[in-house]
């Protein structure tokens, strides 16, 4: 008789921190590590309750007085892209994506850099150095791919990396479910792009085409402007204390921010 367990993992709490979505409260967070043979399968049912990966690390929101951050998945299946969405689909035809293996580049650290040195300048990330770049890339044990999107030159055909300048880059969790956006930036002045929208809409393509339900976004933090972006793509479903729903977009009231 096989009297050998599986190892369960451990759970850890943070000590409260300044929250960098919303003044005058405070965030904790619920952690465990993502190592060893069963990694891929706990991510995947860790980030389908709720938790974000960052390099071999899982969490979620653990607040004391606040219930802001809700998981948003889209229903990749049911997308249709809005008007709007076609326009940004559209002013971006020239761009090659292409996918890699989680494998950093000095190229991606200087677009990086530059997103990091415009947008979030105050962040936690914003002393991040070359090599700190290379262990969010690299450091996974799950089935991570990077993928870059080129604006297509003269020539580029389908080699295996494209030419052309590199626009924006996601850092992307494959699961058995769909895909996880961990981290995605691109070339702030190119505002007019919409190249954070462009690159959720091509993972919703790449969703469908695998065949799988779901796309990741990470949290919605109720309150926080820089975040209603994600709230555009539906159909979609928010995690609750009932478990996942169906979001209706009339209802902001759905998450209590206290």
């Amino acid at each position: 008789m096989n009297t050998q367990s599986t190892p369960s993992p451990q759970f850890y709490l943070t000590a409260p921190a300044a929250c960098p979505y919303l003044p005058r409260e405070m965030e904790r967070k619920v952690f465990t590590h993502l190592v060893g043979p069963r990694a891929a399968e706990m991510n995947d049912i860790l980030t389908q309750g709720g938790f974000r990966r960052s390099q071999n690390i899982a969490y979620r929101p653990a607040c004391e007085s606040c219930r802001a951050c809700i998981s948003v998945r889209i229903l990749a299946q049911e997308f249709e892209p809005s008007r709007s969405m076609k326009r940004v689909l559209s002013s971006n035809s020239d761009i090659i994506a292409t996918e890699f293996p989680a494998q950093p580049s000095s190229e991606q650290y200087s677009l990086f850099r530059r997103y990091l040195d415009y947008r979030h300048q105050q962040g936690g990330m914003s002393d991040m150095t070359v090599l700190d770049y290379a262990i969010m890339v690299e450091d996974t044990h799950v089935n991570t791919r990077i993928i870059e999107y080129r604006r297509r030159e003269e020539g580029s055909g389908l080699e295996q990396r494209p030419k052309g300048e590199l626009l924006a880059a996601a850092l992307t969790d494959v699961m058995s479910d769909g895909l996880s956006m961990v981290y995605s930036y691109f070339n702030p002045d190119l505002d007019q792009r919409s190249l954070g929208t462009f690159m959720i809409l091509d993972h919703i393509k790449r969703t469908k085409a695998l065949g799988l339900p779901h796309v990741y976004l990470g949290y919605w933090v109720k309150g926080s402007r820089k975040m209603d972006y994600k709230t555009r793509f539906q159909p979609q479903e928010h995690l609750t204390p009932r478990g996942w729903e169906r979001f209706n977009p009339a209802d902001v009231s759905e998450a209590p921010s206290r």
